[in-house]
């Protein structure tokens, strides 16, 4: 348990939270009467720590100097930043207030290797706004019956950045809701089961649903003529509203296929974004293969027009140059239907 003084507890209710990153954790008072218990277990040199992370609201001497045991470690010196923020204690402070507490005598018992302040974090879990979203979902379907699974929470001003005790593990709950049906606005206050934080400072939003789509979009940034793998890609719920119709919506439309263009992470695909994979390419030559009943015929072409797996394209006999339409079967080869085969037979 943290031991503190008397003085500490008369002066900590005046005590000033630690601002983030720059700001120091302001100390709290230590009376002479813990020196005795303090110095009996002291290690042989006083080293502080660069940096401590927290999951409590007080600094004891132990978190920053490593070895001390007892009173001496329990001991409250300064009060930690807020919840999910970092702030710093200078050495100079450290020293002064290891003194006032009798931990040490001198400052030269103390050494910090050269850092001039230590950097204080408090632990916490961050609240996302798909834990906002999910939360009001849930108390939609609860208390009006909506099925807002097709929607997304659009935030007024943005999902607010949340921090709550880091033991906690439930889920974000919903303790006021009001939605009008017909313009879809909502307002609501959150909770998460236990928080101090949240009961002290109660969590408030307003926004709207506004209703989605499903679009695929890259995982990665996918280079110009890369082919998209399964593992490439994924599905996403997006606001409907700006979309466009170009929009890809189904997997399998993405998978197999090539990047026209650079394609970033995140970003939904359109259709114009990719294309087959071309096995055949513009002037290449190919195998053209015309096979009947009891007949096989091959010859050599050179494709005109680049194609992919399926397409037909144009293919002309250099000798002949006789132009032939044929279907690309294969890399470097094309085939021809029995229709066209009078024509393959002169393009020979």
């Amino acid at each position: 348990m943290i031991r503190l003084s008397l003085v500490a507890l008369l002066l900590s209710g005046t005590a000033a939270f630690a601002a983030p990153q720059q700001a120091q954790p302001a100390p709290v008072a230590m009376a002479s009467a813990v020196a005795a218990p303090a110095a009996a277990m002291l290690p042989s040199k006083l080293q502080l720590r660069p940096e401590i992370n927290l999951g409590r609201d007080l600094v004891t001497f132990g978190d920053l100097i490593p070895g001390l045991a007892g009173e001496a470690a329990a001991t409250a010196a300064f009060r930690a930043p807020a919840l999910g923020e970092t702030g710093t204690i200078q050495v100079a402070r450290i020293v002064e207030a290891a003194r006032a507490a009798g931990i040490v005598r001198d400052a030269s018992e103390i050494q910090s290797q050269g850092f001039a302040q230590v950097v204080v974090t408090r632990a916490a879990r961050r609240v996302t706004a798909l834990d906002l979203e999910a939360a009001v979902k849930a108390g939609l379907q609860e208390r009006f019956g909506v099925d807002a699974r097709i929607f997304a929470l659009a935030i007024d001003g943005g999902a607010p950045s949340v921090a709550v005790e880091p033991e906690l593990t439930g889920d974000v709950t919903v303790v006021d809701l009001s939605f009008d049906a017909r313009s879809r606005r909502l307002q609501a206050r959150l909770a998460v089961p236990g928080s101090t934080a949240l009961r002290l400072k109660p969590l408030r939003i307003s926004g709207q649903l506004v209703e989605t789509m499903e679009v695929v979009v890259p995982k990665r940034l996918i280079a110009r003529g890369e082919t998209l793998g399964k593992d490439d890609v994924t599905v996403e719920r997006r606001p409907r509203e700006g979309q466009g119709g170009e929009i890809i919506g189904d997997v399998r439309a993405a998978i197999d296929k090539v990047a026209r263009r650079a394609l970033l992470a995140g970003v939904p695909l359109r259709g114009s974004d990719v294309q087959r994979e071309e096995i055949v390419g513009k002037g290449d030559l190919v195998t053209i293969v015309y096979e009947a009943p009891g007949l096989l015929i091959t010859l050599r072409g050179k494709a005109s027009e680049a194609g992919a797996m399926g397409d037909v394209v144009s293919v002309t006999n250099p000798q002949s140059k006789r132009v032939l339409q044929a279907k690309v079967t294969g890399p470097g080869r094309v085939s021809v239907q029995p229709s066209v085969a009078g024509r393959v037979a002169s393009a020979q």
